[in-house]
C-alpha cells in the first residue's frame, strides 16, 4: 500500500524520535530526515547504522523506538512488534511504546497480550478514547472471527506479484478489464521509493480472457504514468475520463499528492491535468467520484481535518466544472486516525478504510450509508473481507455484492499488498416435508400443499405417495404453508426467512386430522361439578377458534362426556350439556357465527374406545377396548381405573358438514381453500408491515433470526 504509507506518514516525522545526542549526531540527523519525508525503509538502515555505533544504553534505546516506528509505518508489523518489545523489556518511560506495542500485537493476532499493553498504555493516558476503543475491540475481533459473514474471498493470482499491488477499479462495463495500481517490473517511476524499498506505483491494465484468465498487467499511457506516485484510479462509466492520485518529490522532499484528471483521446489519453482542490504540498488524494461526476469524495490533511487524513467532498453543477470548496465528512466518518481509498456508489453510500473506527486490525474496510435523519451509519465489513492486517482500496459490480479489495494479509512480513476478489454468495432456501395424518402419523399422499409468501408468491404441489413435498423459499420473505386433502381439516404453519444471513434448508411436517371419527380437544378443564372454563382450557379452545377459521365451510357438534359415576347434584347429562355450551359460548365471543355450532352433552353413553395412542401410554389397555362401567369395575386395582374414569371425561367434537357458507348457502371445498388462502396472505401482509414500522422505531432493530438447519414444527397443529 505504497501510496498510503507515504502520505499517511508525512506528519509523523519525529514521533517518538526524541533528541538523541551523541558523538554519530550527524547520522541520526540524517535519518530523522529521511523519516521525516516518509522514506521509513531508507531511515532503517540509518537508525540501525547508528544504533551499532552508540554505547549508551539510553539513546540506544530510543534509537530503538525509532526503527520500531519504521517497519510499523512500512507495515512489517511482526518486525516493529519485536523492536517495540525490546524496548518494553528495557521498561521505557514512553507510555506510547505500550500503545504502539499493542497495535502490533493486535495486528499479529495476539489478542490477549495486546489488551494487557492497552491497559499499561491507559494507566497512565486514560483519556486517550482512540486507545479505549481498540482495547475494547480485541474482544470484538475474536467474535467476529469466530462468526465471519458470508462473503467469500479469494487472492487473485493472475496478476499479484511480491511487489505491491493495490486499489483495483472496473475499466469496462462488463466488469472485465481493470485497471490496478502496481510498484512491480515495467513501471515509469524507476527509482526506489525510499518507504517502501520499491519502485514508484504505476497505473497497469489487464483483461480476462475466454479462459476466465487475467492478462498480464500492462503499464497505461505513458501520459499517466510519471516518474512519480501514480495510482488509485477512479474511470467514469463511459471509460472516457480518469482521476488518479499523484505524489511528487523533490529529491527527499515531499511536495504533496495531487488528484489528476485525463480525457480519453481516440485510444490514448490526453496529458492529465491537476484538479485544483488546495494549495501544493498538501495531501488532496484518492479521488472516488458519483457516476454522474457530480460529486467528489477524496482523502486530505487540508487545514479542517480530524485527523491525520480525512474523507473530504467536494460539488459541482456540470462534469466538466470546477468543484466547489471541499466539506469535511465530519466525526461521524473522520476520526483522530486516518480515513482513506473511498469508493463512491451514490451521495448518501460508499466505502471506505479507517484504522480509527473499531476494527480487527490496521486499515479495515467499512460502509457507510446515509439514514434518513442525514447522519452517517456506519458499518465494518467483518471478517474474511477484513483482517488483523490492512484491508482497503474496495471496488464493487454494480448490481452484485462482489467485486474487489486489497489486503496485505498475504503475507506482512514482505510488507506485500495484494489483490483479492470477493462474491457474497446467493442465500439458497430450500424446504421439504411431509404431509401426515394426525390419527396414525401415516403419510398423506395426493394432498394438495399451497404455499403462499409475504412478496406474492403462490406456489401448489401435490404430495406423492410418501406424503413429500419441496418448494424453494426466497430471502427476507414470510411464508405461509397450507394443506388439503378430503376428509381431513385443512392444516398450516408459518414460516420464514427474514433475517436469515446463511442458507438454510427447511424441514416441515404438516399434520391433517381426519374428521370421520370425532377429534378430541386436549387440555378441557373443569372443577369438580362446575362448567364454567377455566384458563388453561381457554388456551386450549383458542386453537379450534383458529381450526374453524382455517375450515370455514364446516359446522361442528361441541361433545361433552363424563364418566360413569353418578352425581348428586344434577345428571351427568345435564352436567355435559352445560360443559358443552360453555365451549360453544366461548367461540361465538371469539367470533365464531353460532349457526356452525352445536352443543349437546352425552354424560356417561358413549364410553372411550381406547386407540393406539392410549394403548402405547397406559400398557394395562390395548388397542379397541371399550371403557365402559363394566369394563372399568374388572380393572385390578383403584389407580387403574381412576385413569380410565379420567379418559372418559373429555371434550370432542365432531364434523357435521363440510359444505357451509354463511347464510346457509351451500358451498363446496375450493371456496374455502380460496378463503384461508386470502386471510393468510392479509395476516403475511399485516406481519410485514408491523415489521416495517419497528425498523422504522429509534434505535429499534427486529429481532435476529438463528441461522441453520432444523426441523420446522407445525404451530398451528391441530387439537
Amino acid at each position: 500500500m505504497k501510496l498510503f504509507r507515504f502520505i499517511a506518514g508525512l506528519t509523523m516525522a519525529f514521533l517518538l524520535a526524541g533528541p538523541v545526542m551523541g558523538q554519530k549526531r550527524d547520522l541520526i540527523i540524517q535519518a530523522d530526515k529521511t523519516f521525516s519525508v516518509g522514506e521509513y525503509f531508507k531511515a532503517i538502515e540509518k537508525y540501525k547504522k547508528a544504533y551499532s555505533r552508540e554505547k549508551d544504553r539510553q539513546k540506544r534505546m530510543a534509537l530503538t523506538v525509532k526503527i520500531g516506528n519504521c517497519y510499523r509505518l512500512v507495515n512489517d508489523t511482526r518486525k516493529a512488534e519485536s523492536y517495540y518489545s525490546r524496548v518494553i523489556k528495557q521498561k521505557s518511560p514512553d507510555p506510547k511504546v505500550h500503545l504502539y506495542y499493542a497495535d502490533m500485537l493486535k495486528e499479529n493476532g495476539k489478542l490477549a497480550l495486546a489488551k494487557a499493553e492497552y491497559e499499561e498504555y491507559l494507566k497512565s493516558e486514560p483519556g486517550d478514547l482512540m486507545a479505549l476503543m481498540a482495547y475494547q475491540s480485541c474482544d470484538s475481533i475474536q467474535v467476529w472471527t469466530k462468526n465471519p459473514t458470508r462473503y467469500q474471498v479469494a487472492n487473485v493470482k493472475d496478476f499479484n506479484t511480491k511487489f505491491n499491488d493495490y486499489s483495483p477499479f472496473f475499466a469496462s462495463k462488463d466488469y472485465k478489464e481493470l485497471y490496478i495500481s502496481s510498484s512491480r517490473d515495467g513501471a515509469a517511476g524507476i527509482k526506489v521509493h525510499g518507504g517502501t524499498g520499491q519502485s514508484f506505483s504505476d497505473i497497469f491494465y489487464t483483461r480476462l480472457d475466454n479462459k476466465q484468465k487475467w492478462a498480464v498487467p500492462a503499464p497505461v499511457d505513458k501520459t499517466i504514468n510519471s516518474i512519480y506516485d501514480d495510482g488509485a484510479p477512479w474511470v467514469s462509466e463511459d471509460g472516457g475520463t480518469m482521476y488518479f492520485t499523484r505524489c511528487r518529490y523533490d529529491k527527499q522532499t515531499s511536495l504533496g499528492c495531487q488528484i489528476m484528471v485525463a480525457k480519453r483521446a481516440g485510444n490514448k489519453w490526453a496529458e492529465p491535468t491537476v484538479v485544483p482542490i488546495a494549495k501544493d504540498s498538501v495531501v488532496i488524494a484518492h479521488p472516488s467520484l458519483t457516476a454522474d461526476q457530480l460529486t467528489m469524495f477524496f482523502v486530505s490533511d487540508m487545514l479542517g481535518s480530524i485527523g491525520g487524513k480525512d474523507i473530504w467532498m467536494a460539488k459541482r453543477d456540470k462534469p466538466d466544472g470546477a468543484f466547489g470548496a471541499p466539506v469535511n465528512l465530519g466525526p461521524e466518518i473522520n476520526t483522530p486516525k486516518d480515513e482513506m481509498f473511498p469508493f463512491v456508489q451514490s451521495d448518501s453510500l460508499f466505502y471506505f478504510s479507517s484504522n480509527g473506527h473499531p476494527g480487527l486490525g490496521g486499515l479495515d474496510i467499512f460502509k457507510a450509508q446515509l439514514n434518513k435523519e442525514g447522519k452517517w451509519i456506519i458499518e465494518n465489513m467483518k471478517s474474511p473481507i477484513n483482517s488483523s492486517a490492512d484491508d482497503f482500496g474496495i471496488i464493487f459490480q454494480k448490481e452484485e455484492e462482489r467485486g474487489y479489495f486489497t489486503t496485505s494479509r498475504f503475507d506482512q512480513s514482505k510488507g506485500g499488498d495484494e489483490i483479492y476478489s470477493f462474491v457474497l454468495p446467493e442465500k439458497r432456501f430450500n424446504m421439504a416435508g411431509r404431509v401426515i395424518n394426525e390419527r396414525t402419523t401415516m403419510a398423506l399422499g395426493g394432498a394438495e400443499v399451497r404455499l403462499i409468501g409475504s412478496d406474492g408468491t403462490s406456489l401448489e404441489y401435490k404430495t406423492d405417495s410418501s406424503g413429500n413435498f419441496s418448494f424453494k423459499l426466497k430471502p427476507e420473505t414470510d411464508y405461509l404453508l397450507v394443506a388439503f386433502k378430503r376428509g381431513f381439516l385443512n392444516g398450516k404453519l408459518r414460516e420464514t426467512t427474514m433475517g436469515l444471513e446463511a442458507s438454510r434448508d427447511f424441514n416441515a411436517t404438516l399434520v391433517l386430522a381426519p374428521y370421520e371419527k370425532p377429534i378430541e380437544l386436549p387440555n378441557i378443564l373443569y372443577d369438580l361439578a362446575k362448567w364454567d372454563l377455566r384458563p388453561e382450557s381457554m388456551v386450549a379452545l383458542d386453537a379450534l377458534v383458529e381450526t374453524l377459521e382455517d375450515n370455514p365451510n364446516i359446522t361442528i357438534e361441541l361433545m361433552s362426556h363424563t364418566d360413569v359415576r353418578p352425581f348428586r347434584a344434577m345428571t351427568n347429562l345435564e352436567l355435559s350439556q352445560n360443559r358443552a355450551q360453555s365451549v360453544v359460548d366461548y367461540l361465538i365471543s371469539k367470533g365464531i357465527i353460532s349457526d356452525r355450532l352445536k352443543a349437546r352433552g352425552y354424560g356417561p353413553d358413549q364410553p372411550r374406545v381406547v386407540d393406539w395412542k392410549i394403548a402405547v401410554q397406559y400398557n394395562f389397555l390395548k388397542v379397541s377396548d371399550t371403557l365402559s362401567k363394566v369394563f372399568i369395575d374388572k380393572l385390578p386395582n383403584d389407580q387403574d381405573k381412576e385413569i380410565a374414569h379420567q379418559l372418559n371425561r373429555r371434550t370432542e367434537f365432531r364434523v357435521l358438514r363440510n359444505d357451509y357458507v354463511p347464510g346457509g348457502k351451500p358451498g363446496n371445498e375450493i371456496d374455502a381453500q380460496q378463503q384461508i388462502l386470502i386471510r393468510g396472505m392479509e395476516e403475511l401482509q399485516q406481519g410485514q408491515k408491523k415489521r416495517i414500522k419497528l425498523e422504522q422505531l429509534p434505535g429499534t432493530k427486529p429481532p435476529d433470526k438463528q441461522a441453520g438447519g432444523g426441523k420446522t414444527k407445525a404451530i398451528d397443529k391441530l387439537p
